[in-house]
């Protein structure tokens, strides 16, 4: 290995060291930096289908609390609605497992054991459900792994006479 010198340098851009203070650090020169950038994927792809498309965003949600902790523990106590709108049917899947996303992350805390579709606008993309569970608790719900964010990366909705299904990336 070279001497250290007053110069700076970089490993693999993820941090900078510099050793401009090597005189007044003497123990600098016998510090080893063990460090690798290692490539870590984050992301889980949750699949789904159903009889009709509706059935295929209702079984995608409750795959993602599925996720988040063992469902059979949830018991159907309790019930939340959310409302969705988007664009095109991509973006109504992203904003209605965000908002059931939303509903788990932030008071109540609602974790869902099932998902019914109340309205399905297809023309419109608009979403009205209704989620039965109950508020997640740490001392009854084995915590699974934290979803993070829903993405739009790799999004497919087949909705096809012989097929209707979904696949979504959720980051944790």
């Amino acid at each position: 290995m070279p001497p250290l010198s007053a110069e700076s340098v970089t490993f693999k851009k993820l941090f900078t060291v510099s050793f401009e203070n090597v005189a007044t650090m003497p123990d600098i020169a016998s510090v080893h930096i063990r460090i690798f950038d290692l490539d870590h994927t984050a992301d889980v792809q949750l699949h789904s289908w159903g009889d009709d498309i509706k059935e295929a965003f209702e079984q995608v949600a409750m795959a993602m609390f599925g996720y988040m902790t063992e469902i059979e523990y949830v018991e159907m106590l309790d019930k939340q609605s959310i409302e969705a709108q988007g664009e095109d049917i991509e973006s109504l899947l992203f904003h209605f497992l965000d908002e059931w996303l939303f509903l788990f992350s932030a008071e109540p805390f609602f974790i869902a054991r099932k998902i019914k579709i109340t309205e399905f606008d297809e023309e419109n993309f608009r979403i009205k459900a209704v989620g039965y569970g109950e508020e997640f608790d740490l001392d009854k719900h084995p915590q699974g792994t934290e979803v993070k964010a829903i993405t739009y990366s790799n999004m497919q909705v087949h909705n096809t006479e012989e097929k209707h299904e979904i696949f979504v990336i959720i980051d944790i």
